[in-house]
């Protein structure tokens, strides 16, 4: 561990991303500037992440590009988090995502630097559905979970 940044995924952020998390997706630019988008993200295990890109957005010209991404997770319990790493894409389209054209994604964690602050708490990254979407959207986002953790690259 060199700092606050160990080589592998800690086991507090383990076991919020094992089932899936919002997350946001920074890349950089071709011109070196920083973008987000908003992502899904699962653990697979201490040295893996899976997590969706949108077709033809700039987050995946970026990551095309460089396969260089970090993702930016904020959760309850002090979790908060920027992981570093190589991705590579793993799926053309996450299926339970339709009718939205997602591409599922994997990185290989080079770092992870625990950015919680001492007796800070944070609130957690979340979605707020449409009230008469909600129940739809949250059992898409279930299945779109599922996939990602299910997929055998």
């Amino acid at each position: 561990m060199i700092g606050n940044v160990t080589p592998n995924l800690p086991q507090k952020l383990i076991g919020y991303l094992r089932p899936g998390a919002p997350a946001l997706l920074l890349t950089a630019g071709a011109d070196g500037y920083a973008t987000s988008a908003y992502t899904w993200v699962v653990a697979i295990d201490d040295k893996h992440l899976r997590f969706g890109v949108d077709d033809g957005g700039s987050a995946m010209a970026n990551v095309q590009r460089t396969g260089l991404v970090s993702l930016q997770v904020i959760g309850p319990d002090d979790v908060t988090f920027l992981v570093k790493g190589k991705a590579r894409q793993i799926k053309p389209r996450i299926e339970a995502a339709a009718p939205n054209v997602i591409m599922l994604w994997e990185m290989e964690v080079m770092g992870a630097r625990d950015q919680s602050w001492r007796d800070v708490k944070t609130t957690a990254l979340m979605y707020e559905w449409p009230a008469e979407q909600r129940e739809a959207l949250l059992k898409m986002e279930q299945a779109v979970y599922a996939e990602m953790r299910d997929f055998a690259a």
